[in-house]
């Protein structure tokens, strides 16, 4: 076996794994730290990046394995690139903890056709830059001046995202309203997407367009285009502009580049599912009098149609996910609230936006999708189309109820 493929067979290698070449004593005494840690988080309320409360030793180590990978920092050697957004899961979700929001924004273009119509710059319809490349080939994307429409992306934070997966499809389906009968202006749409894992047909809830139904399916696509390390889900190297055969000169490692680990039986992106899976929802913060009364405030003025206060996950086997309420003040639907980005993905046309959840919101900046809002009052203010009677009942509101309702969004 190659020496490169050879490491990264082992670059999954977990800490416990690590730990048990070394003298037994050493792997007991890491054995009664871990579990007393473990101990410790389910005793207090989660923090930003712990797991969920109530998981198992198992579970927990699972959860450990995941937050791992999610720090290892790739090598070229191991497969990273050759074209990349970071080198590292954590890179992009490290605010305010492993696991959350970030700053570092991927790029995507394209064009607008002779009818305002998206156009892909290449074939395949692909509109992802990457931001950098390994430096001892020419293999770095650049977006040719043809291009028309630019748009940026920041990462979204992944705080409860097993229980936003536990969510059945039915309760998302029965959200949406894409022909507004109901006459609110609203008209969400729950996103249909062929889920990689599976090859079933799901609602999809994970990414800015909803492109994703799984945790599985969505950390390997982040493995391939945002590390450029391909997988099983997503086998093909991918760099917009870099032909096949300069392809083969800038990344000669054969495909795919996460394979499993041998001694775990486990490849990087099933660890990636399991600290997503596992990783808890952000605590509430404190609740007052003006948050109570501002959430009454978020409700009377329509932010709750789209912002729905809480979901409930489905039948499971796990008690961790069985019939849970989900507080995330999200639908998880798409809409054209007028904050598109022009770029369409899977199911979400050019101007829709997936409803992001409002749970850690005081934990996130900047806000929206690009990052283009500064505080939680310019986020609001750029709201429009089917989110225009909301905004305007917030820019109506008597100055007390504004400032409530501004305390409630400072609480999640």
């Amino acid at each position: 076996m190659d020496d490169r493929r050879q490491a990264h067979v082992f670059r999954g290698r977990s800490t416990l794994t690590r730990v048990v070449s070394v003298p037994a004593l050493f792997g007991a005494a890491w054995l009664i730290v871990s579990l007393s840690g473990l101990l410790y988080a389910q005793l207090r309320e989660p923090a930003p990046g712990d797991p969920l409360t109530g998981v198992t030793p198992v579970e927990f180590e699972e959860f450990r394995l995941g937050l791992d990978d999610f720090l290892e920092v790739e090598t070229a050697d191991e497969g990273l690139g050759p074209a990349f957004n970071g080198t590292s899961c954590a890179v992009c979700h490290s605010v305010p903890a492993v696991g959350g929001a970030g700053v570092i924004a991927e790029v995507r273009a394209g064009r607008r056709g002779p009818r305002g119509e998206f156009v892909a710059l290449y074939e395949g319809n692909e509109s992802l830059f990457h931001l950098f490349s390994i430096p001892s080939h020419t293999c770095q994307p650049v977006i040719p001046p043809e291009a028309t429409i630019v748009a940026r992306r920041i990462p979204i934070p992944l705080f409860g995202a097993g229980l936003v997966e536990a969510v059945p499809d039915e309760t998302l389906m029965q959200l949406e309203d894409p022909f507004d009968t109901n006459r609110d202006g609203v008209s969400g749409r729950a996103a249909i997407v062929t889920d990689r894992a599976s090859g079933a047909r799901r609602v999809g809830r994970f990414g800015w367009k909803a492109q994703h139904a799984t945790l599985l399916s969505f950390g390997a696509d982040a493995y391939r285009n945002e590390m450029g390390i391909t997988n099983d889900l997503f086998p093909q190297e991918f760099a917009l502009g870099i032909t096949r055969d300069r392809m083969r000169v800038c990344d000669p490692i054969p495909e795919p580049e996460d394979v499993k680990d041998l001694r775990t039986g486990r490849r990087g992106i099933d660890n990636f599912a399991s600290f997503m899976k596992f990783l808890a929802p952000p605590a509430r913060g404190p609740i007052d009098t003006a948050a109570r009364i501002g959430e009454q405030v978020f409700g009377a003025i329509g932010c709750a149609a789209c912002h729905t206060p809480s979901l409930t996950t489905g039948p499971s086997a796990n008690p961790l996910f069985n019939r849970r309420p989900v507080p995330l003040f999200s639908d998880l639907l798409l809409h054209d609230i007028g904050t598109g980005d022009g770029i369409p993905q899977e199911a979400g046309t050019p101007e829709e936006i997936r409803t992001p959840a409002l749970w850690g919101l005081r934990f996130r900046r900047p806000l929206l999708h690009d990052g283009s809002a500064t505080t939680t009052e310019d986020a609001i203010r750029r709201h429009a189309r089917e989110a225009e009677l909301s905004r305007r009942g917030f820019e109506e509101l008597r100055d007390a109820d504004r400032d409530a309702l501004l305390a409630f969004l400072r609480s999640l």
